[in-house]
């Protein structure tokens, strides 16, 4: 039997997401008019401490173009880490939403963006018309490495983006990983220290399809309507979206969000414990990136491990919210028998 570490996307749906569904299966109004749609910005208020106004969107992808449309025009740049899912993993999407807004992509340790290099980055750019001006701000939490970014950390870069005048979007494919190994507040991760926009990762997270786009602060309400355009105008307006808002409320209406997220947390930590000397980043979210060979990793796939390969003598590794440390002990053991060998 084959046992999956590729991606959390692979991942089954949770059994309360499915029962949401179900529950959900029964006529109601089309699109957005449904009881379920109409609950998410009163769920997500109460959630995250403030007024929000919350969409159901189609893909990760999509919600984070779509945010960042919202937040940057076509002639500006967003500034990014170079690891950014943005930049490297959606196929010039975000291009493609912005009408043609640049991607700054800049270094960081663990994919991290810091403010000393957003500010060494806007210092190379003149104030004519000849160069793209930073407009926006995009980071990812927990990040493209497994590093999740402190309230601190976040706060820095919001208020540079104040300072400024930039959108702040924050990437959350990840974010319930980044609170349950935080145990903060939501708010302390966004509004609160300076976020805009969110994408509230749902899919890696025991959903079936569809991720939620939060917007904070004064101008939610344009922004939400604006993305409710580019939401339509891109074909990703489902007919019957009840099924992906009926998910999200199942998501975080008891707490299953961060339950799911503390789950998978804890089985990528029994995991780092069999590897200490092998990882390559902290391990603080549920992905781990460990150093192995080319025969190291094809004997841990003849035992029936799958994983993907993360450049000359690497590898990543996720977990789910399906497993815990015992379901992965087998994976532990393998880990451990290479260095014991």
């Amino acid at each position: 039997m084959v046992m999956h570490f590729f991606s959390d996307n692979a991942t089954p749906v949770n059994p309360q997401v499915m029962a949401a569904i179900a529950a959900a299966d029964r006529a109601d109004h089309g699109y957005d008019g449904d009881q379920w749609s109409a609950r998410l910005d009163a769920a997500f208020s109460a959630l995250f401490e403030t007024p929000v106004s919350a969409l159901w969107i189609a893909t990760g992808t999509a919600a984070n173009s779509i945010a960042l449309a919202c937040l940057c025009p076509p002639y500006g740049g967003v500034i990014c880490h170079e690891e950014a899912h943005i930049v490297v993993d959606e196929c010039g999407a975000p291009g493609f939403f912005t009408h043609g807004a640049m991607l700054m992509a800049l270094p960081g340790e663990g994919a991290k963006l810091s403010p000393e290099a957003v500010m060494n980055r806007l210092s190379t750019i003149r104030p004519d018309v000849h160069q793209v001006p930073a407009c926006a701000i995009s980071i990812t939490n927990a990040t493209e490495y497994g590093c999740v970014y402190t309230p601190q950390e976040v706060a820095a870069l919001g208020d540079v983006a104040r300072a400024h005048g930039f959108g702040f979007h924050m990437d959350g494919a990840r974010f319930a990983n980044a609170v349950a190994h935080l145990d903060c507040a939501p708010a302390d991760l966004t509004w609160r220290a300076g976020v805009d926009a969110l994408s509230f990762g749902c899919v890696k997270n025991g959903g079936m399809i569809g991720e939620a786009l939060l917007f904070f602060g004064p101008q939610r309400e344009a922004r939400a309507a604006q993305a409710a355009r580019f939401r339509k105008r891109s074909g990703h307006l489902f007919s019957k979206g009840r099924y992906l808002a009926a998910q999200i409320l199942a998501m975080i209406d008891d707490g299953l969000w961060l339950t799911n997220a503390r789950a998978a947390n804890g089985a990528a930590q029994a995991l780092a414990r069999a590897i200490p000397t092998r990882l390559m980043h902290p391990v603080e979210a549920n992905e781990l990136f460990v150093r192995l060979d080319a025969v190291e990793a094809a004997a841990l796939r003849a035992q029936g491990f799958d994983f993907y390969d993360w450049g000359d003598g690497a590898a990543r590794l996720v977990t789910n919210w399906s497993q815990d440390a015992a379901s992965v002990a087998p994976l532990a053991r393998a880990l451990q028998a290479l260095d014991d060998g």
